[in-house]
């Protein structure tokens, strides 16, 4: 019998933007503008179920201010509460991607992961953190320190990649070594400069290392930093690198798709990249500073 899960990704738009209400406001109105569309998600069945890149919140890095601080969330804390009961309602696993506050000062890029029954099974932390004009992430977020975990979730061994990682190949074989199935890609990514590699480097990244992906972006142009078009685009891709689903450009969106985990096992059956891997040869990828 094959191992079928339903899978889903929100992508989403602000219904608020800076200088229409207060950063409260602003992160109280997209988290209720995500609550039908999760209610929608497990009516139909999703059985996971990803959001895009901090997504309670505006993408605030093209800013440096501070008040974006009062955003940032401790895990557990009222949003992964509230998302505990949604997954424990629709029997669903639902992973998080949020704004992480473990002390004052100290805040990161996370993703929490929660099991069907409603228990969070740990968090991804973002590991690679940029910082160029438009993407001031250092500002806002400490590197990440939790390594590359994968959650045995009731459905699937799940692994989460955020956004700016994707395009560092090593943690993405790294999550495979620990055995992930699917991993998702929570991103906030505009139209311009890297534009073409969002639909290269995923679908590497699925190939190289025999496993599905989930990838999600935003939507929409998010005043007053206007740095660019939020192209959505989000999309699944299984291990031979074909895209099986892909969501629009420009509207919020449900994306479900059936993801056939037992592809894996017939994609590396037949493409022996993990026998073949020559890991004692690799010494210079981390013995070598540049």
């Amino acid at each position: 019998m094959a191992r079928l899960v339903k899978c889903g990704l929100i992508q989403c738009g602000l219904p608020l933007h800076e200088g229409e209400g207060s950063v409260a406001e602003i992160k109280d109105a997209m988290i209720k503008k995500h609550i039908p569309m999760i209610e929608d998600a497990g009516k139909k069945g999703v059985q996971i179920l990803c959001f895009q890149e901090i997504f309670s919140t505006p993408y605030f890095c093209p800013s440096q201010e501070i008040k974006w601080y009062e955003t940032a969330e401790t895990i557990p804390g009222p949003t992964t509460e509230m998302m505990c009961e949604y997954a424990k309602k629709y029997n669903m696993v639902i992973v998080v991607p949020m704004y992480e506050k473990v002390m004052t000062g100290v805040y990161y890029n996370t993703a929490v992961v929660i099991d069907a029954d409603g228990e969070m099974l740990g968090c991804y932390r973002k590991i690679h953190i940029p910082q160029v004009a438009g993407f001031w992430e250092k500002f806002y977020f400490k590197p990440g320190n939790l390594n590359y975990p994968v959650f045995k979730t009731r459905y699937a061994d799940v692994g989460v990649y955020i956004c700016y990682d994707r395009h560092f190949p090593d943690g993405a074989r790294i999550l495979g070594l620990h055995g992930a199935e699917i991993v998702f890609n929570p991103s906030a990514t505009v139209a311009g400069l890297s534009q073409y590699l969002w639909k290269l480097e995923q679908p590497a990244h699925a190939v190289a290392n025999g496993y599905f992906m989930g990838c999600i972006n935003r939507v929409g142009v998010e005043k007053p930093w206007n740095i660019g078009k939020f192209y959505g685009s989000s999309y699944f891709v299984n291990p031979r690198g074909e895209i099986i689903a892909q969501a629009g450009e420009d509207n919020d969106e449900t994306l479900i798709s059936d993801i056939d985990l037992d592809q894996i096992r017939q994609v590396r059956d037949l493409w022996q990249f993990y026998r073949d891997r020559r890991p004692e040869t690799y010494g210079d990828l981390v013995e070598l500073l540049p």
